[in-house]
Formats: C-alpha cells, structure tokens, sequence
C-alpha cells in the first residue's frame, strides 16, 4: 500500500533511510518541511508500506513556475534523489505512483534524480557528475592524497594563519555564500531557507568559517553530515579569499575535521562536466561519477535544458553579475525558489 509521509511516520521514514545503504541525506524526511517552508512549493512524501514495514520511498517536491516551467522532482533542490526499495514490487509501485501523479498535475516532465541508471530506457540528462572519495583515517595521508600543487596551494592558507570556527548562526556563512554565487551571476537562496535547513537537521547540519588572523571572514561552508559520510553543500568566499586560498584551505578543513569525527567519505557534490568547480574538484585527486537524472516525458517532448550553461541565460548571467549584492539578495531568492 502507497502512502503519504506525515507526522505520523516520520521516523519510521528516517529510519528506513537509515537502515538503507542506497538512500542518501536527501531522502531524509526533513526535506518536507525544509521545501515547504522556505520555498511554499507541494510536496508529495509517498513509502510503501507492508505488514507494517516501511519497505520504500520516493521523496517528489512539485515545482510550477512561470519562468522555469512545471515540473514533478525527486529530489529538488537536492543533488541525489529517486526511488529506494527494498524489493522490486515495492520499486515498481513507487515509480509507477509517481508517473501517473506527474499525469494528474500536468507536469512537463517527471525527474529522478539517481546516483545510478536505474530505467535505461528514459532518457536522462549527461551533464551532472558527483564526486567522491574514501577518507583516510590518518590526516597526513589524506594530505599526501591530494596532487602536490593542491597541496601547495592549501599550505599557502595555513602559512596565511586562516583559522576554521564551527559557527551556530548563519549569518557569517550568508555574506561569504551570498557574495560568491552572486559572483558567479546565479540567483541566491533566502536566509530563511538556511535558517530552516539549521532548524531541521540540528547537528546533521553544521557552518565551518574561515577567518584571517584579525579575525576577518573569509569563507564559509554548510555542510551535511550523513551516516559516515560529510557533504560540504552550500558554500563560498569573500573577495579576500583568493588572495590567501581561502577556498581551498575551507575545504581542507572540512576533511581535516570530518576525519576527527571518523567520518569515511568526502562527498564533494555535483559539479557540470566542464565547469570551473568541476575542475576545482579534478584538482584535489576527486574522480568524477555520472549521474544519471533520468526522466520521464509528460508535456515536454524534449529533456529541460535550465542551466547556466544554456546559452540563452548567458546575457542574464552577465547583468547579474554586476547587480549589488544587496540587490541580488533581495530579488535572487525570488527566482532562486523556482530553481529546484
């Protein structure tokens, strides 16, 4: 039997996330209440259930908009996402479930958003690949892991004195996060929703903020802490960050740190093949996966192609670019919120 997660069943939701070694942080059941609070949009939550078991689950966030079109998600505004079961019945009737709620909305296409091709005959989108990496538990090794002019660049930061806080509020991390994708012409998130994110996942959620000796921010990184594995998420630095690899040591901190906890896995997320954070990442030793965002066609005839690298967006990348950040962080959550 399908049905819908509620207050009810949340925590036999998360502990079937839990319990499965294919579910992934964004099948957590906080993102219900992370999406609809910061961004309004429907969520449908749907598991199967028998004997009183949970035995799979599909987390779908319906996005309508004007600008970006209608579409049936799983997960937006999450990197991973699709269905996990423990049998093939069970995967067979989330997947169908989700087809025909696409058909009742009138989506333009349904998004599954896996780390693994799962349908071959849907068409899927060759653009994102993750990166990620075992940890060793020996700090140094991890160091020695990283290509010799990484390294070089990251000892530049510590020579710098940087220094790595682990921050309670959001506000330091929102001028450094807010500055940098202003930078790079992208609509930024509202505060709120970083705020709900702290509010939702508590510990699981954690700000680490870099800072020069006189105590000046430099960068900072949310990161998301899942089973053995850190996922530094959201993310950037300030105009004084080149100068002293304030990027780069960040995120050395984030490893050197997460390996204290004993955390096993660096999950440096998903970048565009091509792109400058896909290049950062191929830097640091990190092998790029495929992922595989498989969909299914309602509406539309044709995969959605809503990203940067569009050439339609460049001239509304370029003007963003040059917007105050003041302004950008007013208008940018407005859009941001369509753009699961």
């Amino acid at each position: 039997m399908i049905k819908t997660l509620d207050n009810s069943s949340v925590t036999e939701w998360d502990g079937f996330v839990e319990n499965s070694s294919l579910a992934t942080f964004f099948h957590k059941a906080g993102w219900k209440e992370v999406i609809e609070k910061a961004f309004g949009h429907k969520t449908y939550f749907l598991y199967v259930e028998k004997q009183g078991k949970i035995t799979g689950i599909l987390p779908l966030v319906h996005v309508k908009s004007m600008l970006f079109g209608n579409s049936l998600s799983s997960c937006a505004f999450c990197v991973y996402g699709g269905v996990v079961a423990d049998d093939e019945e069970s995967y067979a009737e989330l997947d169908k479930k989700a087809c025909e709620l696409a058909a009742e909305l009138g989506v333009d296409y349904l998004e599954m958003r896996n780390r693994t091709q799962t349908t071959p005959d849907r068409p899927y989108k060759e653009l994102y690949v993750t990166f990620r990496k075992e940890l060793d538990e020996d700090e140094e090794k991890n160091m020695l892991a990283i290509p010799r002019k990484q390294r070089a660049v990251i000892r530049k930061g510590i020579k710098a004195g940087l220094n790595s806080e682990i921050d309670q509020e959001i506000d330091r991390f929102y001028l450094a996060y807010s500055e940098s994708v202003r930078n790079l012409g992208t609509p930024v998130f509202a505060k709120k929703y970083f705020s709900i994110l702290k509010q939702v996942f508590k510990e699981q959620c954690e700000i680490l903020t870099v800072v020069n000796k006189e105590g000046q921010l430099i960068a900072s990184v949310m990161n998301f802490y899942f089973k053995d594995e850190v996922l530094p998420y959201y993310g950037g630095g300030t105009q004084n960050a080149r100068s002293v690899q304030g990027n780069d040591f960040m995120y050395w901190e984030v490893m050197r740190r997460a390996v204290a906890k004993g955390i096993k896995i660096f999950d440096y997320g998903r970048s565009k093949e091509g792109t400058g954070s896909y290049r950062f990442k191929k830097h640091w030793g990190f092998e790029p996966k495929p992922l595989y965002y498989e969909f299914h066609l309602v509406k539309a005839d044709s995969i959605p192609d809503i990203n940067p690298l569009n050439p339609k967006y460049q001239i509304f990348i370029a003007a963003w670019k040059r917007l105050p950040l003041s302004v950008s962080q007013i208008v940018g959550p407005w859009l941001a919120k369509d753009l699961g």
